[in-house]
C-alpha cells in the first residue's frame, strides 16, 4: 500500500521514520524551510538530549500526487480545515490522526464520508531546530497501542487491514469501536492539562503550584461530566471518582516526569495556544448541541 504522511512536525515525522525504516513505500508532505530541511538530510532523530542524531532518508513531497491508498493526516487541530481542501482531490482513505473533538462529520463533508478514518497517535516528542527528540520508550514502542476506528464503530475490513499494516511495521495498533468517544474523552482531559501548562510556562512549573493544578482537575471534570457518552477508554472515569487529594498528587508527579518534560506538553509555542483553542471551540459546540 503507498502511504503519505501529511504534516512533517514531531509526530508525522516519527511516523513516517518507522514506516519508511519497516519498508513501506511512504512519502512525507512538508512545506517551506521544514522541507529544504528533509530534502537536505531526511528525518534527523535523536533520543532525549543525546547527542547522536540519527538520519532517515524518509522521501518527501510538496504537493500531495495520486495513487496513495491511505493519506495520514497527523497536523495540529486548528490545521485541519486547511489541510480538507487539498484531500478532496486525492483518492483513498484519509486516516486523521491527532486531537479531533469535532466529530467526523465535517471531515466527511469535505473528502467524502467513506474515506475517514479516526485515530490518535501513541508518539511525541520536541523539536530541537530540525531534529525531532523522543524518549527512546514512547517512538513506536509504547505500552499504550495506537487507537483506530471507523466513525461508526464498526470493524470493517479497511480498518483491519490497516491495523495489520501498522503492526507489520512495528507500530504498535489497535482497533477501537469507540473512537469518536476516545477523541472527545482525550480533549476533556488535554484542553484543561495544555491550557494550564501553557499558562504556568510548561509542566514542572505546573506541577510546583498545587492551586492551579487543583483547577485545572475541576476543569477536567466538569468536561468529562458534560461528554454525550461514557468516558472512553473507562479509565478516564477516576477522574471523576478518586479523591481530589490523590489525583491532585498524581498530576503533580506526571507533571514533573521525563514522560510530561519530553513531550508536547513542553511546547508553549503559539500553534499550541491556537491548537488548545481549537479544541476548546469543539468541546463548546458538542455542549451546545446536547
Amino acid at each position: 500500500m503507498k502511504l503519505l504522511v501529511y504534516g512533517a512536525g514531531v509526530c508525522g515525522s516519527l511516523f513516517a521514520a518507522r514506516l519508511h525504516e519497516a519498508g513501506l513505500d511512504v512519502s512525507l508532505l512538508a512545506r517551506g524551510e521544514r522541507l529544504a530541511s528533509l530534502r537536505r538530510h531526511g528525518v534527523q532523530l535523536a533520543e532525549e538530549d543525546s547527542p547522536a542524531v540519527r538520519r532517515v532518508p524518509v522521501p518527501v513531497v510538496e504537493h500531495p500526487a495520486g495513487g496513495y491508498g491511505l493519506t495520514a493526516v497527523l497536523v495540529r487541530t486548528h490545521q485541519v480545515d486547511a489541510v480538507l481542501e487539498s484531500l478532496a482531490g486525492l483518492e483513498g482513505d484519509v486516516l486523521f490522526l491527532h486531537n479531533w473533538a469535532g466529530g467526523a462529520e465535517p471531515l466527511g463533508a469535505a473528502i467524502g464520508h467513506e474515506r475517514v478514518l479516526l485515530g490518535f497517535p501513541a508518539l511525541g516528542g520536541t523539536m530541537d531546530g530540525d531534529v525531532v527528540r523522543y524518549r527512546a520508550t514512547n517512538f513506536m514502542t509504547s505500552r499504550v497501542p495506537m487507537p483506530i476506528g471507523e466513525p461508526d464503530g464498526r470493524t470493517t475490513p479497511r480498518l483491519e487491514r490497516v491495523v495489520r499494516e501498522f503492526r507489520t511495521a512495528g507500530i504498535k495498533a489497535k482497533a477501537e469501536p469507540r473512537m469518536d468517544a476516545w477523541l472527545k474523552t482525550h480533549a476533556a482531559f488535554e484542553v484543561p492539562l495544555g491550557q494550564a501548562v501553557y499558562a504556568a510556562g510548561g509542566p514542572v512549573a505546573l506541577a510546583d503550584d498545587p492551586d492551579a493544578v487543583r483547577g485545572m482537575l475541576h476543569l477536567m471534570r466538569q468536561n468529562l461530566a458534560a461528554l454525550p457518552t461514557p468516558p472512553a477508554p473507562r479509565a478516564f472515569a477516576a477522574l471523576q471518582t478518586l479523591p481530589e487529594g490523590l489525583l491532585v498528587a498524581l498530576l503533580r508527579r506526571f507533571l514533573r516526569s521525563p514522560t510530561a518534560v519530553h513531550s508536547g506538553l513542553s511546547d508553549v509555542s503559539p500553534a499550541t495556544a491556537a491548537e488548545l483553542g481549537r479544541l476548546a471551540e469543539q468541546m463548546r459546540a458538542h455542549a451546545k448541541a446536547r
